[in-house]
């Protein structure tokens, strides 16, 4: 058989086509998990990113940063080429703030851009668009709102709106910002409050100077409740929140900025007798199931599904393995539940039934020191 330089070409190409087709695959089946950390409880350099395997389960660390202050919360650009993270300081408005970095999702490399001082104490929680960047200030009972420029660094404060009150808890002496989240629609930045008992909405102008967010609804939680994250259905219709300091489980109707309390059930068992510290909430990408996880000496994810009408019917709670779950994220193909156990320094990878909506565990897991953030991006 004689093999001219025609077919010799074409073989070329088909290979060429053919290593390429199982290159695109391979790279369709990892993403990166970008990890925010406290880095004054153990030896943390900041921000880590790791490549996920989406068929394994494993993960395998691409970067970091080096010599970040507790870049506890991280919020990611809607075009992936930026990161920005919180630095979290309970006693030093002079350190509390923002930091920006430029993102490079193949390498994983963060490059630091700019941070800008909070004027406040203890952000603890951070979302972003296209114009601001918005904090939850713990320490600080506040939302703090940072401008956007084009090359991705945050501009000064532009705006903090303070909450006012307290609790009936020892730990809601004053006002608590815990959590912001957009709605659904983007026309409004809802945030919840540990230390008043309250969920505020406030109407989102993003391309104003003085007035981003003008307050437009509160309602109030059970006292001593102590509200700290929720979610939104996948439909925009329910606000689910959970409250760290008694466990319960809140449903909300929700339209145009107004929440109305509909139904409420705890993450904890009826008998249970330990100390209660409920801390993230998550729904799953097909919108079925919703999880929240309980720290304490629980150390457990909760799952229940979610029903007609937004009600929730308890499924099951999983040991996550671990001390503290502060923070844990489901990947977008729904197949994986990452948690990130605080106090036992790593994440663990739990396999997640898309039927049933329980966990498994999995075998695998990292250790890192103190990881309190996990946030999916594509590579």
């Amino acid at each position: 058989m004689i093999i001219t330089k025609f077919d010799m070409k074409k073989i070329y190409t088909f290979l060429l086509l053919f290593f390429s087709l199982i290159s695109i695959q391979a790279q369709e089946n990892k993403l990166n998990l970008i990890v925010g950390t406290y880095t004054r409880a153990c030896e943390s350099k900041g921000i880590y990113v790791y490549e996920f395997d989406l068929k394994t389960g494993d993960l395998t660390l691409k970067s970091n940063t080096e010599n970040v202050l507790n870049p506890s919360y991280l919020a990611v650009s809607s075009d992936n080429k930026f990161v920005y993270s919180v630095n979290q300081n309970k006693n030093g408005a002079n350190e509390s703030g923002v930091s920006a970095f430029k993102y490079d999702s193949k390498t994983g490399k963060l490059d630091f851009i700019n941070k800008q001082i909070a004027n406040t104490d203890g952000p603890c929680f951070i979302i972003n668009d296209d114009k601001n960047v918005i904090t939850a200030n713990y320490f600080g009972g506040s939302i703090s709102v940072f401008g956007k420029n084009n090359d991705g660094s945050v501009t000064e404060v532009k705006q903090i709106v303070p909450h006012f009150g307290k609790g009936i808890d020892k730990r809601q002496e004053a006002a608590h910002a815990h959590m912001a989240s957009f709605s659904p629609d983007k026309k409004y930045v809802l945030v919840s409050d540990l230390g008043t008992d309250r969920i505020y909405s406030y109407k989102y102008n993003p391309n104003s100077e003085k007035e981003v967010l003008v307050f437009k609804d509160t309602v109030a939680a059970k006292k001593g409740s102590g509200p700290r994250h929720f979610t939104f259905s996948k439909d925009g219709k329910y606000v689910y929140l959970v409250q760290e300091i008694d466990g319960t489980l809140t449903t909300f109707n929700y339209a145009d900025g107004i929440l109305k309390k509909v139904n409420e059930t705890f993450i904890v068992a009826p008998d249970f007798k330990g100390e209660i510290a409920s801390a993230d909430i998550h729904i799953s990408p097909d919108g079925k199931f919703l999880y929240a996880s309980n720290r304490g000496t629980a150390n457990d994810i909760s799952v229940f599904k979610i029903s007609k009408k937004g009600k929730l019917e308890f499924v099951s709670r999983t040991s996550t393995l671990g001390n503290t779950p502060r923070n844990f994220t489901i990947d977008p193909t729904g197949n994986f539940l990452l948690v990130g156990n605080q106090n036992s320094n790593e994440i663990v990878v739990f396999k997640r039934d898309q039927k049933t909506g329980s966990l498994t565990a999995t075998g695998k897991k990292v250790e890192l020191c103190s990881p309190v953030c996990l946030v999916f991006t594509k590579i």
